[in-house]
């Protein structure tokens, strides 16, 4: 069998390898490639806010029924409420089943002092009240939004210019049409950047093993693997059981996104394939509103790999420490997380910054802030895991709503890749006939 070196998943895997292999033998090379990755991920974000911008604009100009708008809203915030607190609630049974921290020696913490102190200084500048959370969504400015290209802002300035435009009716269309225009254009862009994503894949990889080492793994070996093991079980389970009870197939879906994996694989951050995983969404069958509202939205409410990471690493720590936990100090952890985790930024080590304000945020200080050094060496190899968790729930919850609001489109071969996304209603079909005719 023949290996085509032009497609996109085989240079990516080959470039993964070849970034081990520089890592382990080469470190010092393996460290300094990591500028790779990170001119990838700075390309992406700097396309990510007009794509879901023109999208969710887009989506809402064509749905036309308000109704719809704020049913296909309301319905993804419920489901990702519901689903991300499984994933919490999981990571914690996990946490007190394994007990993974229990006998860690944190008296090498100390050694790491500085570098803790920049992720708590970055959690004491990001929003965790309810107030400040909501207040923050807001943007000062739309070129504001734009320009920082922080997610909730432009979310928020999106659906508000969606529904300006949707209230229009057809006095909008020169300007859907135009921004459709564009929509392309920036698509086409993000095609022309995903040529360099073998080579971001092969030095952010490279960054990782020269920098930890393959035995740094060995140390919190028994925490990564209960983190491993943890999102597994989710996926399969959680996530394999909510595809099944909708009609579809969960390993279906993951082999018709698996570059887009990959890619996240490579560059541990989810964001680095958010433009072209609402394309491949679009032509697995999802209506383009349903993607345009859905996506976006979920990498910011919707982060079920960080949400296991965040409750699992804040009871390590309280392991480590010995620190016993009341069951209401695990419940109010479950209510801190609740609200810290929404609007982590899909990238690579936002979820330690997110675990920094958790801590702070739980009344008396319960667990100590520097015992976040110990997760120190092994979190850029968990962070895979919470990126690849992270879009997989994303599209997962992307398939559901779109199935639930008659927005799917039903193919005679769901994982064909040449399957192009039609935008009106009319090609779609109800929940029955999704029933009746699903291969999954």
């Amino acid at each position: 069998m023949r290996i085509n070196f032009k497609n996109l998943t085989v240079q990516v895997l080959f470039a993964i390898v070849l970034g081990i292999a520089i890592g382990q033998f080469f470190p010092a090379v393996g460290v300094q490639l990591k500028v790779l990755g990170d001119i990838f991920v700075k390309l992406i974000k700097m396309v990510i806010a007009p794509i879901v911008f023109f999208t969710i604009v887009i989506g809402f100009a064509n749905m036309g029924d308000m109704k719809k708008v704020g049913r296909i809203g309301g319905k993804a915030l419920l489901y990702f409420e519901i689903i991300t607190t499984f994933a919490m609630a999981i990571g914690i049974g996990v946490m007190y089943l394994v007990s993974p921290g229990t006998g860690m020696d944190t008296s090498k913490v100390g050694a790491n002092a500085a570098e803790v102190e920049k992720f708590t200084q970055q959690a004491a500048e990001t929003p965790h009240g309810f107030v400040d959370f909501l207040v923050s969504i807001i943007p000062d400015s739309v070129v504001g939004a734009l320009a920082k290209g922080e997610m909730l802002p432009v979310l928020f300035f999106s659906v508000l210019f969606g529904l300006a435009m949707a209230g229009l009716g057809e006095k909008a269309r020169p300007v859907t049409s135009f921004f459709e225009q564009m929509n392309e254009i920036f698509f086409r862009l993000v095609a022309l950047i995903m040529r360099f994503s073998p080579f971001a894949a092969g030095g952010a990889m490279a960054y990782t093993i020269g920098k930890f080492g393959l035995g740094s793994l060995t140390s919190l070996g028994k925490m990564m693997g209960s983190v491993y093991i943890t999102m597994f079980l989710f996926v399969v389970i959680i996530l394999g059981s909510v595809a099944r009870f909708y009609g579809f197939s969960l390993f279906n879906l993951l082999r018709f996104i698996k570059d887009e994996l990959l890619l996240v694989l490579g560059t541990s951050s989810s964001e680095s394939a958010l433009p072209r995983l609402m394309d491949r969404l679009e032509k697995y069958g999802c209506s383009k509103s349903v993607v345009g509202l859905v996506v976006p939205t979920g990498y910011s409410f919707n982060l079920d790999g960080t949400s296991i990471y965040l409750s699992m690493a804040a009871l390590f720590i309280a392991q480590a420490y010995g620190i016993e936990l009341t069951i209401l100090q695990v419940l109010t952890l479950l209510g801190v997380l609740m609200l810290t985790s929404k609007g982590a930024a899909g990238v690579t080590g936002s979820g330690f910054i997110t675990l920094a304000a958790t801590l702070s945020a739980i009344p008396g200080n319960v667990i100590p802030m520097e015992g976040m050094a110990l997760l120190l060496g092994v979190d850029r190899f968990m962070s895979e895991a919470r990126a690849i968790t992270n879009i997989i729930g994303n599209s997962v919850a992307t398939v559901v709503i779109a199935k639930s609001e008659n927005q799917f489109r039903v193919e005679q071969e769901p994982a064909s890749t040449d399957a192009s996304a039609p935008t009106d209603d009319s090609v779609y079909v109800s929940d029955q006939q999704l029933l009746g005719t699903s291969k999954g």
